[in-house]
């Protein structure tokens, strides 16, 4: 039985190497207790990131799972279901992700970038993580929901009370304030639409009645959820991964395109893990038998750095043509996303290289400090030198 214990969080590539090396699937413990089974190799992780023998629904648990709890209201999300009920919240959602929602975007994101890398004019020194890696990707997600300018600090300071809580106290009463934001916002754009994404998921729930009050509010909650922290994390993993490479980051300065995120999604992905799956039945992966109704968590970093899909895993190679990654999820469960967060970290990066062409690393790269998480993958702080 493996421990998963601190390694994962400080050494994941090296970690999880050895744990390849010795079998592609392993019986572990999480830190809370939970009994898993951690898979390890490429082929494996993508199989089952489509397999519907594995489902998403806790329903399917055999009781030893122990999650995050949300409330029903915010619970009945694409993250927590399975086909058909998936099927029909993702075809409904996915109208609101359609490009020519999200392509209108590209400006505003620009200018949301330019406007955080004005602030940082004229300083010697800063830490990207509050400066910038944290407060664009919320200010887009602003966007997105409509939240107006006045409620966007008390927005992220719950948003942050819940995903980065000091408390457990605190992550509830963050959790419950967005909570009764959202239903006073759906309201809010129920009585005057605009252009937003929330806007047009409650105008398909009017007008269609496809969707439930709950779907529609854990909808809004899942975008917030998801495209937040992954997003910030994408911003402060590529660009730890990029200053800490020379001959990456004099390819960066040249440009930042689509395929470079992918790359970098590829090298440090922000989740480290897939949402977790239970087996309807008894399931063979990679040769091991897993019984139905336990916990399979899918390694992303893992998959990535095998070396049977990847020549050189361990090189950050922004040329790499053949680049499958499964940091947006492979199979029903892609990510809806994902040309959201690769617009938006193309014009982050780019702006930010750009506005600072001599931006270093102003602390040793072992003095770095991630968060706490073998799920999520993420920096406390990336101190930087500017000029």
């Amino acid at each position: 039985m493996i421990e998963i214990d601190s390694a994962f969080v400080t050494e994941p590539r090296a970690t999880y190497a050895r744990l390849r090396e010795q079998g592609p699937v392993h019986r572990a413990t999480a830190p809370d207790g939970t009994s898993v089974w951690l898979v390890t190799r490429y082929a494996d992780v993508r199989a089952a990131l489509a397999d519907p023998r594995l489902s998403l629904d806790k329903a399917n648990s055999n009781g030893g799972y122990r999650g995050f709890s949300l409330p029903p209201a915010l619970d009945a999300n694409l993250l927590n279901m399975d086909a058909p009920e998936h099927t029909r919240l993702r075809r409904i959602i996915g109208k609101a992700f359609a490009p020519r929602r999200i392509e209108p975007l590209r400006p505003r994101v620009q200018q949301l970038a330019d406007a955080l890398l004005d602030e940082l004019a004229g300083q010697r020194e800063a830490d990207l993580m509050p400066a910038y890696c944290g407060p664009l990707p919320i200010a887009v997600i602003c966007e997105l929901l409509g939240v107006g300018e006045a409620d966007r600090p008390d927005f992220r300071a719950w948003t942050d009370g819940m995903l980065a809580p000091e408390t457990p106290e605190q992550a509830r009463n963050s959790l419950a304030a967005l909570h009764a934001y959202l239903l006073d916002l759906i309201a809010a754009k129920r009585a005057e639409p605009g252009p937003d994404f929330l806007s047009a998921l409650v105008g398909l729930r009017d007008e269609e009645d496809r969707l439930t009050e709950d779907e529609l509010t854990s909808a809004a909650f899942l975008v917030l959820f998801a495209g937040y922290e992954n997003t910030v994390n994408l911003l402060g993993n590529g660009l730890i991964a990029l200053l800490t490479d020379p001959a990456a980051l004099t390819a960066a300065r040249r440009g930042i395109s689509p395929a470079t995120v992918d790359e970098l999604l590829r090298y440090d992905p922000p989740p480290q893990l897939a949402i977790r799956r239970f087996p309807r039945q008894d399931v063979e992966i990679g040769g091991v038998t897993v019984p139905a109704g336990e916990t399979v968590l899918l390694s992303l970093i893992s998959a990535h750095h095998d070396p049977a899909r990847y020549p050189d895993p361990e090189r950050l190679d922004l040329d790499r043509a053949d680049n499958p990654h499964l940091a947006f999820g492979h199979g029903p469960h892609y990510c809806l996303g994902a040309a959201l967060a690769r617009m938006e970290a193309v014009i982050a990066l780019n702006a930010l290289l750009t506005r600072f062409p001599d931006l270093a690393l102003a602390v040793p790269e072992q003095d770095l400090q991630w968060r706490n998480s073998f799920r999520n993958r993420g920096l406390r702080t990336l101190p930087v030198t500017l000029t």
